[in-house]
């Protein structure tokens, strides 16, 4: 079997989290874009002479021509078009935005790539006909291509992150293909530790190594939408949810750093409580024992922080990031998950040396 280093080409790079995974799997990545500025700072600062341009993609495309030995292309085009989280508008043009990445693999004609992108386009009936479209296109370029959805929290991620990933590869005239990918990323499964586990070393937020970076206050809503769980429903107000602090986060939204971003019971993450507040106060309200009322929730409950953001989308400790406080949080919400890169990065470099 070959152990040769293998080359990628990295799109909408974003801060890198999909980079660190391909990075820890062995892959050399010779030239990487990002359209943000302060995403493309922090990929450059974590990395000495890195080879990050910061531009739209469309003007870096004649730059593309000189990497056509290149291994693999690899990236996750905004994913906002196609989110149910958001307006699903297919006239978006961040939707049009995996076509570009199509463009990309005509001019490299890489012997695999790798496409990140929401479990929506991955299966949803709404976006059939651009799922075929796609693989019609790299089908066409002679890809054979594989829509495979991951959940994080199978492969060592707190987070309950589903993800589709497109992958194919080149001219292969194997008809297992589609078996051997899945059985080489499903042999890695590992269960993730649980948000406790993965948090407390951190130590409690506010301190020179832990700021505490969101005071976005959480307030009571006054007409609480209930659900069983209380991770669900709305019985807070914003869009930030409680995080079950003995289980796994929900999917960390690029829209963290105000109202929007999940909180903990600091109390109980530090085992300084015997239950999560959070808890007890879903049980009162459904039990008609507490009254809902418009006020601020007691300072135990807090946002997460950005240590905890980053640490949850698996970026390792010393990753520095540039930017203010929104825009770091929107880099970490946007990234994929670094060891959930890793695991695909591991299977497509072992089924290129095979």
């Amino acid at each position: 079997m070959s152990t040769r280093k293998i080359s990628a080409i990295s799109l909408f790079t974003g801060a890198g989290g999909m980079d660190i995974g391909f990075e820890q799997a062995g892959v050399n990545i010779v030239f990487a874009n990002e359209l943000m500025p302060d995403a493309a700072q922090t990929y450059k600062i974590n990395r000495l002479n890195a080879p990050m341009i910061n531009a739209d993609i469309n003007t870096v495309m004649p730059l593309l021509k000189k990497f056509n030995d290149v291994d693999i292309v690899f990236g996750g085009p905004p994913c906002q078009g196609f989110s149910v989280a958001g307006k699903m508008n297919p006239n978006d043009d961040r939707s049009k935005l995996i076509f570009t990445f199509t463009d990309v693999l005509e001019i490299v004609s890489p012997k695999m790539f790798v496409m990140e992108n929401v479990k929506a386009l991955g299966e949803l009936k709404k976006w059939q006909s651009v799922r075929e479209e796609y693989i019609h296109r790299v089908t066409n370029l002679g890809y054979k291509c594989v829509p495979i959805i991951l959940n994080a929290t199978e492969y060592g991620v707190s987070q309950k992150r589903e993800r589709v990933f497109f992958i194919g590869i080149k001219d292969d005239k194997n008809d297992q293909f589609d078996k051997n990918i899945r059985e080489l990323i499903e042999k890695q499964k590992e269960i993730a530790p649980t948000i406790k586990t993965l948090l407390r070393s951190l130590g409690k937020a506010g301190t020179d190594r832990h700021p505490n970076t969101c005071t976005a206050k959480i307030t009571f809503a006054t007409h609480p939408i209930m659900r069983k769980s209380p991770y669900a429903g709305m019985y807070f107000n914003g869009q930030g949810r409680p995080i079950n602090i003995d289980g796994y986060a929900n999917t960390l939204p690029a829209s963290m750093g105000g109202n929007k971003t999940p909180f903990i019971d600091e109390e109980y993450l530090y085992e300084n409580a015997k239950c999560d507040w959070i808890v007890s106060y879903h049980k009162g309200l459904c039990d008609k024992t507490i009254k809902p009322e418009f006020k601020e929730a007691p300072s135990r409950l807090r946002r997460i922080t950005i240590k905890e953001a980053a640490r949850i989308q698996t970026f390792p400790d010393e990753y520095i990031f540039c930017g203010n406080k929104g825009s770091i949080y929107t880099q970490i919400g946007n990234a994929v998950p670094c060891k959930m890169a890793k695991v695909v990065a591991n299977a497509v470099i072992e089924y290129l040396n095979l």
